[in-house]
C-alpha cells in the first residue's frame, strides 16, 4: 500500500504534531499501515507521548508485531520512556518476549531508565547481565563524545600492543614522518598512507587504530591479529556507514556487520543486551565486544603508544 493511498502522503521523520497525525486519522488515514511498516512502531520512536496515546487507541492490537519486535520494543530500544509509559497505558504488554527472549521491561531494566516499569517477581537481571550494564555505561562515559568518522580500528583481546607490532612484522614509523602526515593525512596518497596505524595497549587487550583510514580491518591484519584470540574491526565509513567484522583464532568469521545499529533478529540473549547497551555507538560496541576496558579515548583517537608501518603483502587475502 503507498503513502498516498494509506493516508500518510509527505510523513517522514516528525510524528509530534498530533493535531495532524489525528486530522489524518480522522480522514481515513490508516492506523495500521505507513510505507509498508506500522504507524505506531514509526511513532515509539520518533513521536511524542500524545501522537502514541492517540494511534495506540485506534489500532486493532497495541502489541501487534513489526520485523518481529512491538512498538513497546522499539521504545524501550529508542530511549523513550514517556512513549513506552503511553504505550503500556493502552495496554501494552512489557513483559512479553521478544528478541533472544528479552522482555522490553526487561531490557528496560539494562538501560537507562530501570524503574520504568513495574516488575513482577522473577523479572530481573542475572548478575552477569547487571556487570556488563553497568560495564556499558562506564566504557561510554570513559570513551565520551568522539569524532571517528573515517576511523579504522582493530580492538584485539589478550595482547600489548608490542604482541601486535610483532604479529603485523611492523616497523617503526619516525617522529618527523608522523608529524608531516598528521597535519594533513589527505593529502597523502592512500596507498603509502593505509601502511601505518597506531597501536596501543589497554586493558584487556590493545587497539590498532589508523583515524584517516580503513587499513585495520582489512582480513589480512584482522587474521595476523586474531592468532589464539579474538578481534573486532571497524571502519567508520563516511559513504555507508559503520561496518564491523569479528576475526578469531586467525579466521574471519564475521562480515559486513553493523555495530551500533540496536538488537536484530537472529541474535543471541548475549547479542542483544550487547547491541542495545552500546546502540549508536559503534566505538564502545567493537572495544565491549573484545572485552578492552578503555578509561578514555586515546587508543582511537590518538596519540597512540606506538606509530608503525606495515610490510608490503596483499592484506585483503586471508
Amino acid at each position: 500500500m503507498t503513502a498516498e493511498a494509506d493516508g500518510w502522503a509527505g510523513m517522514g521523520w516528525d510524528w509530534k504534531d498530533l493535531g495532524d497525525i489525528r486530522q489524518r486519522l480522522d480522514q481515513g488515514a490508516d492506523p495500521e499501515a505507513w510505507s509498508g511498516g506500522r504507524p505506531l512502531h514509526r511513532a515509539a520512536v520518533l513521536g511524542s507521548a500524545e501522537v502514541v496515546a492517540e494511534l495506540a487507541r485506534r489500532v486493532a492490537d497495541v502489541d501487534a508485531l513489526e520485523n518481529g519486535v512491538t512498538a513497546l520494543w522499539e521504545a524501550v530500544v529508542s530511549r523513550r520512556p514517556e512513549n513506552a509509559r503511553a504505550l503500556v497505558a493502552a495496554g501494552a504488554d512489557p513483559w512479553r518476549e521478544s528478541l533472544g527472549g528479552w522482555s522490553p521491561g526487561r531490557l528496560s531494566l539494562a538501560g537507562p531508565t530501570p524503574d520504568l516499569f513495574t516488575a513482577p517477581s522473577g523479572q530481573r537481571l542475572t548478575d552477569g547481565e547487571r556487570a556488563a550494564a553497568e560495564e556499558g555505561r562506564r566504557l561510554i562515559g570513559a570513551l565520551g563524545s568522539l569524532h571517528y568518522e573515517g576511523t579504522g580500528l582493530a580492538c584485539v583481546a589478550g595482547i600489548d600492543a608490542a604482541e601486535a607490532v610483532r604479529r603485523l612484522e611492523a616497523t617503526p614509523t619516525p617522529d618527523e614522518d608522523i608529524d608531516e602526515l598528521l597535519e594533513d593525512p589527505y593529502a597523502y596518497d592512500m596507498d603509502e598512507t593505509l601502511q601505518i596505524v597506531g597501536v596501543t595497549s589497554v586493558p584487556g587487550g590493545c587497539v590498532v587504530t589508523q583515524p584517516w583510514g580503513y587499513a585495520p580491518q582489512m582480513p589480512g591484519i584482522l587474521t595476523r591479529l586474531s592468532a589464539g584470540t579474538v578481534c573486532y574491526g571497524l571502519y567508520a565509513n563516511p559513504k555507508s556507514g559503520n561496518q564491523g567484522s569479528i576475526a578469531r583464532h586467525g579466521s574471519i568469521v564475521g562480515w559486513d556487520l553493523h555495530p551500533g545499529g540496536g538488537p536484530h533478529e537472529d541474535e543471541t540473549p548475549e547479542e542483544v543486551l550487547a547491541s542495545y547497551l552500546y546502540q549508536y555507538n559503534a566505538v564502545a560496541f567493537s572495544c565491549a565486544f573484545a572485552g578492552l576496558r578503555l578509561v578514555d579515548a586515546r587508543a582511537v583517537t590518538g596519540p597512540p603508544d606506538l606509530w608503525v608501518q606495515l610490510p608490503q603483502r596483499d592484506y585483503w587475502g586471508h
